[in-house]
């Protein structure tokens, strides 16, 4: 994880309006208005680097409800394609989603098929090191 985390703050690239790191409170309302626990990898994940921008992966943010990488409303429109209610977006990629279980357990859900695929990863550092920095 940490190896991970200090690659990812290496390579963030600078925008014109960089993004900010939630707090505890923060995740707290996120829950809330999602009516499910963030999974703790994924809660590690956005306290640590959330506001890291590279390449053309866009994992999920929290801080700015205009974003359109916003987790609640990126997870309202995951569900409403289908994804599984017990589950959260990490990212979207096209029309399939990289989703989370409770776990910590990352699968690819196919818009295309109404289904996940046979990719997996154990974490969710696991899922950036194997697919958003390598995408």
């Amino acid at each position: 994880m940490e190896d991970v985390i200090e690659l990812l703050r290496e390579l963030n690239e600078p925008v014109p309006v960089p993004l900010e790191l939630p707090d505890e409170d923060l995740l707290v309302e996120i829950e809330e208005q999602l009516l499910i626990s963030l999974p703790h990898d994924l809660r590690e994940f956005l306290l640590k680097v959330s506001d890291v921008v590279y390449g053309r992966i866009e994992p999920v943010t929290v801080t700015d409800p205009n974003a359109h990488t916003y987790l609640p409303e990126v997870a309202a429109q995951a569900w409403n394609d289908g994804v599984p209610r017990d589950l959260l977006p990490v990212c979207q990629d096209g029309r399939d989603y990289y989703v989370i279980d409770i776990e910590g357990q990352v699968s690819l859900w196919s818009a295309d098929e109404g289904d996940f695929t046979d990719a997996t990863w154990d974490s969710i550092w696991h899922w950036a090191r194997d697919v958003w920095l390598e995408g």
